[in-house]
């Protein structure tokens, strides 16, 4: 899989989940689309969104639900493309999002970079434990606060493989991967706090992404911007920044 095509499908998946064309992450331009299910979005994603705002680095694309196009128009055009994407994701940018939302129930609840491995890059690590590739039968005794990185109790069925770091017998680092839609796989990690800065981390994700790529799939890495230890784990683990988003939801819902 070369990084060409890892990009493609990323962009492909973006754009059903953002109801637009991959080509529109790429213009210089906005684009404002409608939110709409569908069934083959990212299945943690609940559409249709309140407004998610989408760049890979040139325009931003934004999908809002009917009822809040006005406001994300509003928003695309305190920042026009001219004077960078990025704009719209810095903190007046946020403010002036929640400044526009608020008055309909929404404010800013998820500010997310997502990475994506370079194949180029992407090699396996060494770690100092054992490791050892996990499967959907290995988890039914993880589902713990120690793991939540790794998997996720609420979306078990999405769990699909995973590589565990062992330490005379005892599970201290644990990468796991679940199937958020056809082409993509998710990566999260967690090692205990005795056993980090060792380097079991970016082991155990290089491998699993390798794993991942070995069946077909993209793996893709997601860190919120201030999770500074996650996004070093993503560099040296071979993946590269891909693009950011900017979520809306209702005001009181739950993370």
């Amino acid at each position: 899989m070369t990084n060409k095509e890892i990009v493609e499908t990323a962009l492909r998946q973006s754009a059903i989940d953002c109801a637009c064309g991959p080509g529109d992450f790429l213009k210089d331009g906005h684009t404002l689309t409608r939110s709409r299910p569908h069934p083959e979005a990212r299945r943690y994603l609940e559409l249709p969104h309140i407004c998610n705002f989408v760049t890979y680095g040139s325009g931003v694309v934004v999908t809002a639900g009917e009822a809040y196009m006005d406001a994300a128009a509003q928003c695309l055009a305190l920042f026009p493309p001219e004077s960078g994407a990025y704009r719209l994701f810095e903190t007046p940018g946020l403010h002036e999002v929640n400044g526009l939302f608020a008055p309909l129930g929404g404010t800013v609840r998820h500010m997310a970079e997502y990475f994506l491995p370079d194949a180029d890059l992407l090699r396996p690590q060494k770690c100092p434990y054992e490791t050892r590739l996990l499967t959907k039968e290995d988890f039914s005794g993880l589902y713990t606060p120690a793991w939540s990185n790794a998997l996720c109790e609420k979306r078990r069925e999405l769990d699909v493989l995973g590589v565990g770091a062992y330490c005379n017998g005892t599970l201290v680092g644990l990468a796991g991967c679940s199937a958020d839609c056809e082409t993509m796989w998710q990566i999260g990690v967690d090692v205990l706090p005795a056993y980090r800065k060792r380097g079991v981390a970016s082991a155990l994700t290089s491998r699993l992404a390798l794993e991942i790529m070995e069946r077909g799939k993209v793996p893709f890495y997601c860190a919120a911007w201030s999770n500074l230890p996650s996004v070093r784990n993503a560099l040296r683990s071979g993946f590269r920044p891909a693009w950011v988003e900017l979520t809306v939801k209702r005001k009181g819902e739950s993370l």
